[in-house]
Parts: structure tokens; sequence; C-alpha cells
């Protein structure tokens, strides 16, 4: 496997990101600090002892289940099991590598299902996914056709996630799939580069949710299409829920809107064409436990004599997926 970074440098270059690349070191530093995470090494290791594998490989990037189709042995099927389980834990998916299944804690492809027939077609667009996690959803984007996806996400679990997967997947998308571990403050203000920009999972985190958004609309091109994914509640333009410590068990989050307010939210950012085109009670099926994530999931943050709330009474998680135009 060819060192990630160096990958990433040649795919900024060719794509001409001259602005951003002058930054990738200090940001890889950062988001790679070993003082920072302390077991960051471990996962480091684990992925550099991901045996060699054959040449010969079916990717399907197209699938509900991101899969690659590869002869291994007994002893380098235990042995990646091993591995990958080091990695744990898997949060989105799912993906099947060889034989191994992983399950992962959010069936992610059903949120694919529900955001991908709304999108301006992503073949040839030049496409950036905040917050991706392991990549997910960036490997259907890739799946798609698209010219170049970037996942931006400042865990370095996710990132060494995402390398996992990619020595299985090898070039199969011709390395236009590249990951950085960085947050949406670190691309550059007003770079207006990408086609798409997805934010899915994030903005309910963020203390400054207009800062968020003015910042993907910067990321866009001026004819670009943002899509947003992020909880909601139900309610009118002025409705805005702000959880005290915790929701849902989650800390960091502050402001969850009414989809109706976030679209309004959009327009005074300037962004034009805003519109709802998903909006769903996340069930128990979407999201639970898993052999690969045996950590507590939402079964356990919701109020078990009403699963219409959360532990904390506040509405159970209800997600709204809104796509916008960057305008003028």
């Amino acid at each position: 496997m060819s060192h990630p970074h160096g990958e990433l440098y040649h795919t900024f270059i060719d794509q001409g990101l001259d602005t951003w690349l002058a930054r990738l070191p200090e940001q890889l530093a950062r988001g790679l600090d070993r003082n920072r995470h302390g077991d960051l090494p471990a996962w480091e290791k684990a992925v550099a002892k991901l045996p060699a594998l054959p040449s010969e490989r079916r990717v399907d990037l197209t699938s509900d289940t991101v899969t690659v189709d590869i002869e291994l042995t007994d002893s380098q099927q235990r042995q990646c099991f091993n591995l990958l389980k080091k990695l744990a834990p898997w949060r989105k998916g799912p993906f099947r590598l060889g034989d191994i299944e992983i399950d992962t804690e959010w069936r992610s492809d059903w949120k694919w299902q529900r955001v991908a027939p709304h999108l301006a077609p992503l073949k040839y667009r030049k496409v950036l996914d905040v917050g991706g996690g392991s990549g997910y959803h960036a490997w259907r984007m890739a799946g798609e056709g698209a010219a170049f996806v970037l996942v931006i996400d400042p865990s370095p679990r996710f990132y060494w996630q995402f390398q996992a997967l990619r020595h299985f997947i090898g070039d199969a998308d011709g390395h236009r799939t590249q990951f950085l571990p960085a947050g949406i403050e670190d691309v550059p203000d007003n770079l207006g580069f990408f086609d798409t920009v997805f934010s899915m999972g994030v903005l309910y985190h963020r203390v400054s949710p207009f800062e968020h958004l003015q910042q993907l609309k910067g990321a866009l091109t001026p004819s670009g299409e943002l899509v947003l994914e992020t909880l909601v509640v139900k309610g009118d333009e002025q409705t805005v829920l702000v959880p005290g410590e915790r929701y849902a068990a989650m800390p960091n989050v502050y402001f969850i809107p009414s989809s109706k307010a976030l679209c309004h939210w959009l327009e005074r950012c300037g962004f034009t064409n805003v519109r709802v085109v998903d909006e769903a009670v996340t069930t128990l099926d979407e999201q639970r436990s898993t052999e690969w994530m045996t950590y507590q999931s939402l079964a356990d943050f919701l109020d078990p004599d009403d699963r219409t709330r959360t532990i904390e009474g506040y509405p159970a998680p209800r997600r709204a997926v809104i796509l916008a135009n960057k305008g003028d």
C-alpha cells in the first residue's frame, strides 16, 4: 500500500488545490498527533499489519454494501478480521471485505437511499464530505462517478478505518477518494471549489450553526449544491430545541431546529432553491449495537417506557435531508 499522505498530496496537486496544499503538513500533523490520541499508534499498526492482498479483486461501490470480492486464505481471513476489529467501533457502513462482513452501528445505506435520488448527478463532480467517518458515503459517491471525493473528519480512528478500506479497495476508484483528518474550519475560506458539499450528522454538534452553514457555502462553486442532513424537531420557522448537557446521551448537541426553521436559516445565509427532500424518525433497526460496535446505541438512549422520547425527555431523534444551492 502506497503512503496515504503521498496520495493526498498528489491528488491536491492534480486538482489544483494550491492554496490548500501549503496547509496540509500542519493539518496532517495535528490530525494525527500521537500525543493527542493515545490509541492512534495501535490503529496505525493494525493497518500496517494488514497482509498483502491478491491483485485480482472485484470492487462494487454501487451496491448498498460496499463490497470487495477477493480470495483470502483462512489465515489471511483471520488476520484481517482481528486487525479490522482493533479499529472498532465501526459506525458507518456496511462493508464486505472478502468473507468479512462489517455490520456497522448505522445502516448508512438506508440514509444514502433517502438522499441519493434527490441529488444533482454526481458524475464528474468534485465532492466534499464533511464529517464522513470511515468514508462509506464517500465510496458510494465515487461509485456514482464523482471526479474527486474528499472526506474531512477530525477523528484519527476514522482516518485509519478509511485507510484499512483503501487497502482492500485498492485503486478501483482511481484513488479519486481521499481522507484528510481535519474539520470544516480547516478548509480555506471561500474556496469555491466543490460542486457538491455534504454535511450529514454534523450541524447539531456546532456551537455556531450559522458559521457552519457559511463555511459550507464558502467551499461550494457558484452553482454548487449543499446536501445537509441533521437532527430536527417538529415545529414552525421559529422552533429550535436547545438541549441541556446531553441529548439522547450525546454531549455537544447545541441546536436542533425544525426543518422549516432550518430552511429559514439557509435562506438567511443566502442559499437558494432550499427544499426538504426527506424527514423521518430514526428507527432502532437503522442505528443499533452490533458485533462491530459493541457500545450502547439508540435503544439505550430512548425512554424504555416511551420510545418517542429520549432518556432526557426530549423528542426522539428525527432527521431531515435538505438540499440548497449556493446562489449568487
